[in-house]
């Protein structure tokens, strides 16, 4: 629907049929120190052709450099058709689908996402989705609580080899409610979780742990060993996982003799682009057991009186559907578009594609490291296997180099030494299935002379 503003009479009657003698009035409440001043460089108003220029000229200012930088956020290749039918008009303006009979497209997208998502996770079902990853680590944390009832300590040991910004979000959502989340130190050869830092809590009362894979350093970890004793301190297991690796990984819910309870993790990698930081979308999947405590909408299907198949929203257990007392989330709403997406780029992939796709980052990040081995000044941080991200130290403030390789068009990837400290010198490096031959030879070229 093509946007019609409000005329300046359309205004003025339904500020006096309210009652208020201004906009402004309607934010009374709102301190005058905390409300913006206005959007710096963007006109009053001025023409389609004038703003279509200033548009333009600005999308330029957008420089295309080669990218090397992972740390939760990465270019992989989309099929075109992907957008292309995300973007029609039946999928890009759904709503939320209240109402089944009239939204069978939208509840049977969600239900194939789903169905794919329990697939690649090894897990018994999946949600229709969260805002993100990190407030899926969040929300999986929420759930582990409600979840284990044996559990009195509220108390959540999470790996410093979890993405530092997932962390943050967490401790920022669960820290006012009564939840402790307790910090595991990394082994510094290997860049994984040490089962020591896990031993520490041995029999004492753990409601939950969470196992990344791989870790924000690229690095696997031993996710059997650490899924085994969580589950002998009567905890539940979070596994935080990027989807893609999946495709050659074992599933969180193969991990160890039961399996992890919860996964979860960033959507974006299936078929979202970078697009400057977002939307993104995360997920949440689980062990049957523990599907009641699940935040946000479960689709199934069934049939009607007539024996035709049909879609509809099976558990919606989010405050708007309930009494807010008896709510597990205060989720209001899906990441449907990017689900869509998702949806079709793991279609059109299939299992085989995307395993594909995971053999060639794997290989590419491989290859990238060999080429860096060989440069002075240049060393692996860790010593054990990693998927498509790896750390390497350069002998000089990390922070530096990025600005330096910046400059000559390359985005050398994510300096460590502000979210870890002996990590100054330590730049994380991604490669996925978009890199050439061309590409790592260019990134080791730039890097040699920037370092020499």
């Amino acid at each position: 629907m093509p946007f019609i503003p409000h005329t300046e009479k359309d205004v003025r009657e339904m500020l006096t049929v309210i009652g208020v003698d201004s906009i402004e009035d309607l934010f009374d409440e709102i301190p005058a120190e905390l409300r913006a001043k206005g959007i710096a460089g963007v006109p009053e108003g001025v023409s389609e052709m004038e703003i279509g220029r200033i548009m333009r000229e600005r999308a330029g200012q957008d420089i295309q450099q080669l990218c090397f930088l992972g740390a939760g956020a990465y270019e992989h290749h989309i099929p075109a058709a992907v957008w292309e039918l995300t973007t029609r008009g039946e999928f890009y303006s759904a709503y939320t689908p209240y109402q089944p009979e009239a939204s069978q497209g939208t509840l049977q997208v969600i239900y194939e996402y789903q169905t794919m998502m329990a697939k690649l996770t090894g897990m018994d079902v999946s949600n229709a989705s969260l805002y993100d990853g990190a407030s899926g680590l969040a929300e999986a944390a929420l759930m582990a609580v409600r979840a284990n009832r044996r559990s009195k300590s509220r108390r959540i040991l999470v790996p410093k080899t979890v993405h530092p910004m997932y962390r943050k979000v967490l401790d920022t959502i669960v820290g006012s409610q009564e939840i402790e989340t307790v910090e595991l130190d990394y082994d510094p050869t290997g860049g994984n979780t040490m089962l020591d830092s896990l031993n520490a809590y041995a029999g004492e009362d753990i409601t939950a742990v969470v196992i990344p894979q791989p870790n924000f350093f690229g690095v696997l970890e031993d996710v059997d060993v650490l899924t085994d004793w969580a589950h002998e301190q009567n905890a539940i297991v979070i596994a935080v996982v990027n989807p893609i690796s999946l495709a050659l990984l074992k599933p969180p819910g193969q991990w160890g003799a039961e399996g992890a309870d919860i996964a979860c993790g960033e959507g974006q990698p299936l078929g979202s682009p970078l697009a400057s930081g977002g939307p993104y979308f995360g997920f949440i999947c689980c062990k049957q057991a523990l599907v009641r405590q699940m935040p946000g909408r479960i689709v199934g299907r069934t049939t009607d009186l007539n024996g035709r198949e049909g879609f509809v929203l099976t558990l919606q257990a989010r405050e708007q559907h309930i009494r807010r007392g008896r709510a597990t989330s205060n989720i209001c709403t899906n990441q449907g578009l990017l689900v869509t997406a998702a949806t079709i780029y793991l279609t059109l992939l299939g299992p085989a594609g995307l395993r594909s796709v995971a053999l060639a980052c794997h290989e590419n990040t491989r290859a990238l490291l060999e080429r860096l081995g060989k440069v002075k000044g240049v060393e692996l941080a860790f010593d054990r296997p990693v998927f498509h991200e790896a750390v390497i130290r350069l002998g000089r403030p990390a922070g530096e180099v990025v600005e330096a390789m910046a400059q000559r068009g390359v985005l050398a990837g994510y300096a460590l030494g502000a979210d870890y400290v002996g990590l100054e010198d330590a730049l994380l490096v991604c490669v996925t299935e978009t890199r050439t031959e061309a590409d790592m030879n260019r990134y080791v070229e730039e890097l040699t002379a920037v370092l020499t």
